[in-house]
């Protein structure tokens, strides 16, 4: 080979280099940088409630490939629980998970997304009504009467909570009258006006508060995060069923700034992963509430029905609640008077159309029944 065909040959893969690298310098310059998302609970990490936050960022973390991340820290990593949405606001933090009675002393109407009897409605037809019934735009309203401008999903139907857990069972309405308790948003008021000293302690404070005596009773939520807080390595009767948050649900927020400035592809993600950790977080509820329960009762726990003059007393209570309220704060009566309204219909529906599963239950397993 001439040194003339050689001095060719390197001269076009030279130029082929060239090119090729001009080829690759556009890729490089718009490959998407990932972006991080610092969020906060309002849980303690063993809490179950905090697996659930960890979830819903997994699955946004997994279904964007690597293009967002959302990090998830335990309550009190950077805010306390309660100051959860001003830090959001704020860009403290950006995003978080919790609940909104949390903000309940900013504005009373954000209780109702769980506190109450919701008017009959169970924790799934109160998320149809946030969606679906004009409670979105409720809040969205609450939200910026109060200064806060943040991004706000509610997502995962709580079951239904127990009345609390006391040293002693509650037999009547007197059972409660000067007893030191413990519960969270418009159930203050409830408990409250049942005749209870009520302190609002967030969730971390309530098992060492009932341990020094501080409180008499309390309530949290569900026998797995109420089992790992330790009540009851503290008391040892737990009242079962209440309307005080028999309709709650949880609420992931997003600082406004840090979410519009994602993609259309990023913000649909976690539209779905809203979507499909409400409904996962509902199944793993069932899943675990029930083994705990279980468990609970074989470490000697004593539960008892709550009876039904306490709950109709609570009842009496939230009309009185409702009244005061609705005439003192224009947008509490505003959403009242939208969940009042669906919950007339879609109640009926429900009801006219539900079957008695506990008749089934106790056909399979009741009493004197056997394998």
């Amino acid at each position: 080979m001439t040194e003339k065909v050689i001095a060719r040959r390197r001269s076009l893969l030279k130029g082929a280099a060239v090119a090729a690298g001009a080829m690759a310098a556009p890729m490089v310059a718009t490959a998407q940088t990932a972006t991080t998302l610092r969020f906060q609970s309002t849980w303690p990490s063993k809490d179950i409630f905090h697996e659930y936050a960890n979830d819903f960022a997994k699955r946004v973390n997994d279904m964007a490939s690597g293009k967002l991340k959302i990090e998830v820290l335990p309550a009190g990593s950077v805010v306390p629980a309660f100051q959860l949405l001003e830090a959001v606001n704020k860009g403290t933090l950006d995003g978080g998970h919790g609940v909104a009675a949390y903000h309940y002393g900013k504005n009373s109407a954000l209780a109702l997304w769980g506190s109450g009897p919701s008017f009959g409605m169970d924790p799934n037809m109160l998320l149809a009504w946030h969606n679906y019934g004009g409670g979105k735009e409720l809040l969205a309203e609450i939200y910026k009467s109060i200064n806060v401008d943040v991004v706000s999903y509610l997502y995962g139907p709580m079951p239904t909570q127990p009345f609390g857990w006391f040293k002693k069972p509650i037999a009547k309405l007197e059972d409660l009258k000067g007893i030191k308790f413990r519960t969270v948003g418009l159930a203050v008021d409830m408990f409250t006006d049942m005749g209870a000293a009520v302190n609002p302690l967030p969730g971390g404070e309530i098992v060492p508060a009932l341990d020094r005596g501080l409180i008499d009773g309390a309530e949290f939520n569900n026998a797995s995060s109420d089992r790992l807080l330790g009540f009851p390595d503290v008391v040892k009767n737990c009242m079962l069923q209440s309307f005080h948050q028999s309709g709650e649900q949880f609420e992931i927020l997003f600082n406004k700034g840090k979410f519009d400035a994602l993609p259309a592809e990023l913000k649909a993600i976690i539209d779905s992963a809203v979507a499909a950790s409400s409904a996962d977080m509902l199944w793993k509820a069932t899943e675990r509430n029930s083994k705990d329960y279980i468990d609970l009762k074989k470490q000697g726990i004593k539960f008892y029905k709550t009876p039904n003059s306490i709950l109709q007393a609570q009842l009496a209570s939230w009309d009185k609640i409702m009244a005061k309220k609705g005439a003192e704060n224009a947008l509490f009566k505003k959403v009242l008077d939208s969940q009042r309204a669906y919950a007339e219909r879609a109640g009926q529906w429900h009801g006219d159309y539900t079957v008695d599963f506990k008749m089934a239950y106790n056909h399979y397993f009741g009493k004197g029944k056997k394998a």
